[in-house]
Parts: C-alpha cells; sequence; structure tokens
C-alpha cells in the first residue's frame, strides 16, 4: 500500500503521517529528510525539489518491489509532482491520498518553531501556498488541530482499510 500525505508546510502532515506510517508498519519517506541528506545547503530550486521527488519515487519503487507499504510525505502541491507517482502505482493498485490541513493563524503558530528537519517558514507557506494547485481526485482530508492526532489516525485507518 502506499499512501500519500499531503498539505501545505505547517499543516501537520509531517506529526501525523509518521505516526500513520507506525500505525500501519509502513515505510516513512519524508521531503525534509531527504533534502537534507541530498543537499548540503538548501536552496528549495526547481531543481533541487525534482530532486527530492525523484528520490522518493526511486526509494517508493523499491519499498512496492519489496512488498513493503509505503507513507509518503511532502506538499505535492502540484500536478507535476504527483503525476509520476499516480503513473508509477497505476498498474500496481494504485495510491491513498491525505490531505492534511489546519486554519492559517495555527499554521502561522507552527511555523514560528524550530522544527528539526524541515526550514519552511511563514513566507514559504504562502508561496507554496499560491501554487498549489489542488488535488481533483477523491481523497480524505484531515483538519488538523493540536490536539486531535488521534481522531485523525482513526479517520486514516479507517480510510485505508
Amino acid at each position: 500500500m502506499v499512501v500519500i500525505v499531503f498539505g501545505l508546510p505547517g499543516s501537520g502532515k509531517s506529526y501525523f503521517a509518521e505516526r500513520l506510517a507506525k500505525l500501519i508498519k509502513a515505510d516513512y519517506i519524508n521531503s525534509d529528510r531527504v533534502r537534507k541528506e541530498l543537499f548540503k545547503k538548501r536552496t528549495y530550486s526547481k531543481a533541487e525539489k525534482q530532486s527530492v521527488y525523484d528520490e522518493m519515487l526511486a526509494t517508493m519503487k523499491d519499498a512496492v518491489d519489496q512488498d513493503r507499504n509505503v507513507v509518503l510525505d511532502a506538499t505535492f502541491h502540484t500536478k507535476e509532482t504527483r503525476n509520476p507517482f499516480v503513473k508509477e502505482m497505476k498498474s500496481k493498485g494504485g495510491i491513498y491520498f491525505i490531505e492534511v490541513t489546519a486554519n492559517e493563524e495555527l499554521i502561522r503558530e507552527r511555523l514560528k518553531k524550530a522544527r528539526p528537519y524541515s526550514e519552511a517558514d511563514f513566507k514559504i507557506y504562502k508561496i507554496i501556498g499560491s501554487d498549489n494547485e489542488p488535488l481533483k481526485e477523491p481523497h480524505l482530508v484531515l483538519q488538523s488541530t493540536n490536539n486531535n492526532i488521534g481522531e485523525m489516525l482513526q479517520k486514516a485507518y479507517d480510510y485505508l482499510k
């Protein structure tokens, strides 16, 4: 099973995705961690982003070839970033998409705090948000707060059954 958890910076997607991966016994692939492994100095250029998604795709292919579940965690905010993953999985069972959202005031507060892997701030949130291409296919949308992770995980688990 392949699950793509996506959303804007500060939405709570990584906090959720890492816990979901543990719950469903899946490999966890986080774009921020991949970026830090690939690039000593990060510029967030288009080429750098493409390299990160290419590495995530390759890692996903390996996991699928070895019959392992995988949770991918990134903004996936454009069709261009989603399409290679969808194409790869079309004949292999498809992908479950889970979008994590949060209200903007909560996102602003979250992005003020240092996080171990992500350097995205509110300015980056706004830039990515302005480029966002909503997923039109049916998918689960979860609203993140600071105290509903259990409820989110249960809804995701039920959705994935």
